[in-house]
């Protein structure tokens, strides 16, 4: 009886520690950014005249270590009963990046996910984008985010095959982060427009705009647009297949 009792206990023990787990998969991990200056922009001279190289402070921050994922992304819709957005050409699946979502969706995804922590989540900064993209205080000063070769550090136009793919399958980052250069474009906060020519502390971008910026590169773009430098824009209500994001914790 002791016996049958001892198993059942494993048994249940076992049951509640698999549900814990799934349920814990579907929330972003976050990595610790230590705060640090950098120099923000192009300093290699491949980019745009937007890539303005600047001196940038930052406080620490944590940012998920992945781009959000549609299996993540599907919980919030479950819960909150917002509809998912029409999938991609290659449907949804669970382990790779969200994608056409618009900014205005990625924020309300954050908010959704402050109320349920009562923590404070929300997109990243472009500053905070880029200094995390660059390894934060441990950057080793990769044109890409966690490395020289592209194919190595993430997905796009030469690799990706026409499709997004399960995120944390390229190398990582310094700091432990994934998929930073390519796989999906990440909607930062700040709206676009020119860097400021001197140095700052914990920029948020202009205070209005017409289109927010995005970060990183994707799946159906060339290697020029994955560099860690490297900006886009576009209207905030627009949705995108190669589109997704990332959050960011306040520490």
């Amino acid at each position: 009886m002791k016996a049958l009792f001892t198993i059942l206990l494993c048994l249940s023990l076992s049951l509640v520690f698999f549900t814990h787990m799934t349920y814990a998969q579907t929330l972003p991990e976050m990595i610790l950014v230590e705060g640090g200056t950098f120099q923000m922009g192009d300093e290699w001279g491949l980019g745009d005249e937007d890539e303005l190289v600047h001196e940038v402070t930052l406080r620490s921050f944590s940012i998920s270590k992945t781009e959000v994922t549609v299996g993540q992304y599907k919980r919030y819709c479950s819960e909150s009963g917002v509809r998912m957005p029409n999938p991609p050409n290659w449907g949804w699946i669970d382990s790779h990046p969200m994608v056409n979502v618009s900014w205005f969706d990625a924020v309300n995804y954050a908010d959704w996910l402050s109320e349920k922590t009562g923590k404070l989540y929300r997109l990243p900064t472009e500053a905070e984008w880029e200094y995390a993209a660059r390894g934060g205080k441990h950057s080793a000063g990769y044109k890409y985010s966690g490395g020289q070769s592209l194919p190595l550090v993430g997905w796009f136009g030469d690799n990706a095959d026409g499709k997004t793919h399960p995120v944390a399958q390229k190398r990582a980052n310094e700091p432990g982060i994934y998929d930073m250069s390519g796989n999906v474009w990440e909607w930062c906060s700040d709206w676009y427009g020119d860097y400021p020519s001197s140095a700052v502390s914990n920029p948020r971008g202009p205070s209005s705009g017409s289109d927010r910026v995005l970060r990183g590169g994707s799946w159906d773009g060339s290697a020029v647009y994955c560099r860690v430098s490297d900006r886009l824009y576009y209207d905030p209500s627009g949705r995108d297949g190669s589109g997704g994001f990332r959050v960011v914790l306040s520490q």
